[in-house]
C-alpha cells in the first residue's frame, strides 16, 4: 500500500538509527545462515547436530556472524543501502571478499585438513540469499516516507538552494522536505528545487505543526532577525530538532560545504579538532608501519608478475616517480607502477586523469581497478612521507592552480597524505576543478573528524573497493 507523503509515520528514523537497523538485520541473517549451514553440515545424520558437534568440528564457525557485517561495510552508507542495484553488488562483493580470505587461510594453513570446506560453502549460499531478502525488505519498506524525517528548510537563498539540489541528487531521498520558509516577501510561494516556500518567521510554528515537521535546517548564512530566531526557539521547545546547514551537510554527505563557509571557519573549526592527541598520532604511526610492512610483502610477491605484464605490453619503465606535496607543503616523490603510456604528458603539462582515459594501458586499467599500482607507495609510508589514510598527495603545479580556484584548498596539507582516503572511498578522482572541490570537502571532513576508528573504516572500505574492482 502506498504511503501518502503528507502522512507522517511514528517511526521517523535518523541516519544513525537506520545504520543500526541495517547492522542488526545483517547480524540476524548471518546468524540464521550460520545455523542453517551447521545443520546441513551435520548431515546425513542431522540428529548429530548439537553442542558437541559444534565443539568438536566448528567451534570457530559461530564467530562468522560477527565477521559478515565487516565484509558488508560499504553497504552501511545510507544512500547505497537504499539502492537495490548497489545492494546486490555489495552483497556479492562481500561474499567474494569472504571467500578470498577463507581460501587464503585454507591454502596457507599450518595444519593440512584442519579447516572444513562444506560448512563455509553452505554459509555463503545461505547468507547471500537471506541478506538479499532482508535488504530487499529494507529498500522496499524503510525508504518510504512513513519512515523518513520530515524536514523544513529555513532560508531560500543560495544555501537553501544548494541543500535542495543535494537532496534532489540522492535516490532514494534520505528525508521528506515539506517546504521552505523565508522572510523575503519576494520569495513567498516560489519553488526551490521542487519544494515551495510556505511562509515566513511569523507562520513558522504554524507550518511546523501543520506538516508535522521533525527537523528544521537553518540555511541562513547572513544575519538572522529577531523574529526568526524566536520562531526557531519556539519550534525547538515543541520538540523539533534544529540543525545548522553546515552541520547537516557534514552529517548527510560526510563532506564540509566549502562554498558556504565564512572566512574564519578554518580557525574556528580546526584549531581544536586538528590538535589531536599524541596517543592517536603514535597509534596511527604504529598502524602505518605495520600496514606498510604487510603491503611491502605483498608488493614483493606481485612485482615480478606486474613487471612482466607491463614489459610485454609496452616496455619500460615499469615504475614512475613524481613530485607531490606532503604535510606542511613539503615536497617528496611517490613511486607507482606505470599505468599510462610513456608519452602520457609529452607536452610537459599536468593533465587530469579520468575514468576511461585513452592514455591508460590495458595492464594499467587492471592495476588501477585493483589499486595494485599504489603498492610501491608503501615505501613512502614506511619512510614517513605518507600515511595509510589521508588526503591523496597532489602535484605542486596542481596545488598552486587549485588553491587559487578553491577556498581552503591548502588546508588539506595540514596532515600527512595517504594511500587511501575518505575522498577516495566516497568519490574517487576529481578530474576537474569542480571535482577537486568535492574531493576537498571530503578531505576537510576527514581532517576535522579523524580518529583511529575512522582510519580503520577507510582501510576496510578501500580493501572492499579493491576486491570489487572499483578503483579508477
Amino acid at each position: 500500500m502506498a504511503v501518502d507523503k503528507e502522512q507522517a509515520g511514528r517511526w521517523q528514523l535518523r541516519p544513525g538509527e537506520r545504520r543500526l537497523i541495517l547492522i542488526a538485520g545483517d547480524l540476524l541473517m548471518a546468524s540464521l545462515a550460520t545455523l542453517l549451514a551447521l545443520v546441513l553440515w551435520s548431515l546425513p545424520d542431522w540428529l548429530e547436530f548439537g553442542v558437541e558437534f559444534i565443539r568438536l568440528r566448528a567451534g570457530w564457525f559461530v564467530l562468522i556472524p560477527l565477521i559478515w557485517p565487516l565484509l558488508m561495510i560499504n553497504l552501511y552508507d545510507i544512500r547505497r543501502a537504499g539502492s537495490w542495484p548497489e545492494t546486490v553488488r555489495g552483497v556479492f562483493i562481500a561474499a567474494g571478499m569472504g571467500l578470498i580470505i577463507y581460501l587464503g587461510v585454507y591454502f596457507f594453513r599450518f595444519q593440512p585438513g584442519s579447516l572444513p570446506r562444506r560448512g563455509p560453502v553452505y554459509f555463503l549460499i545461505f547468507v547471500i540469499i537471506l541478506t538479499l531478502a532482508w535488504r530487499y525488505v529494507y529498500v522496499r519498506v524503510f525508504t518510504r516516507p512513513a519512515f523518513q524525517r520530515r524536514v523544513l528548510i529555513v532560508g531560500a537563498g543560495e544555501s537553501g538552494k544548494d541543500i535542495m539540489n543535494v537532496l534532489g541528487e540522492l535516490n532514494p531521498p534520505p528525508f521528506y522536505v515539506v517546504g521552505l520558509v523565508d522572510d523575503d516577501p519576494g520569495k513567498q510561494g516560489m519553488e526551490v528545487g521542487g519544494a515551495r516556500v510556505l511562509g515566513d518567521s511569523g507562520t513558522l510554528l504554524e507550518t511546523v505543526q501543520k506538516h508535522r515537521v521533525s527537523d528544521i535546517i537553518v540555511a541562513i548564512t547572513g544575519a538572522m532577525n529577531g523574529e526568526m530566531f524566536q520562531a526557531l526557539l519556539d519550534a525547538q521547545e515543541n520538540g523539533v530538532e534544529i540543525i545548522r546547514m553546515p552541520v547537516f551537510y557534514e552529517e548527510l554527505l560526510g563532506r564540509v560545504p566549502i562554498r558556504h563557509l565564512e572566512s574564519d571557519w578554518l580557525l574556528r573549526s580546526f584549531v581544536d579538532e586538528v590538535r589531536v592527541s599524541s596517543l592517536y598520532l603514535l597509534l596511527k604511526r604504529v598502524m602505518d608501519i605495520s600496514g606498510a610492512m604487510v603491503g611491502l610483502v605483498v608488493l614483493a610477491l606481485v612485482s615480478p608478475f606486474v613487471a612482466l605484464a607491463i614489459l610485454l605490453e609496452d616496455g619500460r619503465p615499469i615504475l614512475y616517480s613524481q613530485a607531490r606535496l606532503g604535510q606542511g607543503g613539503r615536497k617528496f616523490y611517490i613511486h607507482k607502477f606505470r599505468t599510462m603510456r610513456p608519452d602520457a604528458e609529452a607536452q610537459g603539462t599536468p593533465l587530469w586523469t579520468h575514468e576511461g582515459d585513452p592514455r591508460m594501458t590495458r595492464v594499467g586499467k587492471v592495476l588501477r581497478r585493483m589499486h595494485i599500482d599504489e603498492f610501491p607507495q608503501f615505501l613512502s609510508v614506511l619512510k614517513g612521507d605518507m600515511s595509510l589514510v589521508g588526503p591523496r598527495p597532489e602535484r605542486p603545479e596542481l596545488v598552486e592552480m587549485l588553491e587559487k580556484e578553491i577556498p581552503f584548498y591548502r588546508a588539506r596539507l595540514l596532515v600527512k597524505p595517504g594511500i587511501g582516503g575518505w575522498a577516495q572511498v566516497n568519490f574517487g578522482k576529481g578530474a576537474s576543478v569542480e571535482g577537486s572541490a568535492i574531493k576537498l570537502e571530503y578531505d576537510l571532513y576527514y581532517i576535522k573528524h579523524r580518529s583511529l576508528l575512522l582510519d580503520l573504516w577507510i582501510i576496510l572500505m578501500s580493501i572492499g573497493q579493491a576486491i570489487g574492482l572499483r578503483g579508477v
